[in-house]
């Protein structure tokens, strides 16, 4: 093992990502430390992880984040808190990281904002969301009773 002296550090090149996808493509995404070493970059293993992870990774959207992501993240970060991985596990494309600098940028004034504004009733989301359907929904459910959804939606998955 090279000593951390020698290894590379700062800007990844284009040689270096494509040494990584092609060397993760063929073994996959685990042990990183010998990623790092049998894949010939020298840089240390938590380099090529977080490389794979934030940048490289086929799934990884990139662009500006939909206004259904944002609602999304405002709900999720009032529900978990600052806690960007697990938010990160309910968008699908977006990495914590990214989420988190979003967050920070833009979104958290919005939700200052949103928290400053008076809470809409029951009722009366109820009865917006009746006029909006033109009262063709019978089967309305928004009481408290009704959101179970959200918690089945926020659970985490055992192997997890």
């Amino acid at each position: 093992m090279a000593s951390d002296a020698s290894l590379n550090k700062g800007a990844w090149s284009v040689d270096e990502d494509t040494t990584l996808a092609q060397y993760v493509a063929l073994h996959g995404p685990k042990r990183w430390k010998s990623v790092a070493i049998k894949s010939g970059l020298n840089r240390c293993g938590k380099s090529c992880r977080l490389r794979w992870l934030n940048y490289l990774r086929p799934d990884i959207k990139r662009g500006n984040f939909s206004d259904a992501e944002e609602d999304l993240i405002l709900r999720l970060h009032r529900l978990l808190g600052n806690k960007w991985s697990l938010i990160a596990k309910r968008i699908p494309g977006r990495t914590d990281n990214e989420i988190k600098n979003y967050w920070n940028a833009h979104l958290r004034k919005k939700a200052m904002l949103m928290d400053k504004l008076p809470a809409i009733s029951t009722a009366a989301m109820k009865q917006n969301i009746w006029n909006e359907t033109g009262g063709d929904d019978e089967s309305l459910d928004v009481s408290a009773s009704g959101l179970d959804w959200v918690k089945n939606f926020l659970e985490l998955d055992e192997d997890e």
